[in-house]
């Protein structure tokens, strides 16, 4: 099994990023709120989850620890499947995750696609109580050195901008993270950064990206 990777990105799509460790490229897929803090270049370190199907070994990728524990821990609950979690932590972060379970807030999970209201029921009814919301928020503040509120905001508000001009979640995420890398704007985004990284997608989008 592989459970970590350290190595230089090569490339970042929709959902995956590829990377380079001592030659070798591992396509991982990840949470577009990962996605979003990698550029071409960058010397990373990915925590994995190797899921092995009938049709396909998929590598699932993390860039923190806390991550991917609240990811085992949605993939034991009945019906929710890796496609599932990738999911819901594309739309909440670990920490935002723990407080819609600890608030019983299913509106909040639901809005993940794929999950849906009894979905959402399911894992607050299965897992309250199991995620520690103090160790989490401790975890990554330590980690990434910035507040948790920091971690993705500017990214979501431009992909949830795209989105309101009816762009899918996946093409904008794409367009993203390409306008990022093509004009090498740090992450994560600042408030300055957001309109024009808006405006790059924007281009990009228009010219059938």
């Amino acid at each position: 099994m592989i459970g970590m990777l350290f190595g230089r990105v090569e490339s970042v799509e929709a959902d995956t990023a590829l990377v380079n460790v001592g030659g070798v490229g591992y396509e991982v897929r990840m949470s577009s709120t990962d996605l979003s803090r990698l550029h071409s270049g960058q010397e990373t370190r990915v925590y994995t989850y190797m899921n092995l199907s009938q049709d396909a070994i998929t590598l699932h990728g993390f860039l923190d620890k806390d991550a991917k524990k609240t990811f085992l821990q949605l993939i034991k609950v009945s019906g929710i499947g890796p496609k599932v979690a990738q999911s819901l932590l594309s739309t909440l972060t670990p920490v935002q995750l723990a407080h819609a379970i600890a608030d019983n807030d299913a509106a909040a999970l639901a809005k993940a696609p794929g999950l849906g209201k009894k979905g959402a029921q399911k894992i607050i009814l299965e897992l309250k109580g199991s995620i520690d919301l103090s160790q989490i928020e401790g975890n990554i503040s330590a980690e990434q050195g910035v507040t948790v509120s920091a971690v993705d905001t500017g990214m979501k508000q431009v992909v949830e901008g795209l989105m309101s001009l009816g762009w899918r979640q996946q093409d904008a995420q794409q367009a993203v993270n390409e306008a990022i890398n093509d004009n090498d704007i740090n992450t994560p985004l600042t408030s300055d950064d957001v309109p024009r990284v808006l405006r790059f997608a924007l281009a990009l989008m228009d010219r059938g990206r």
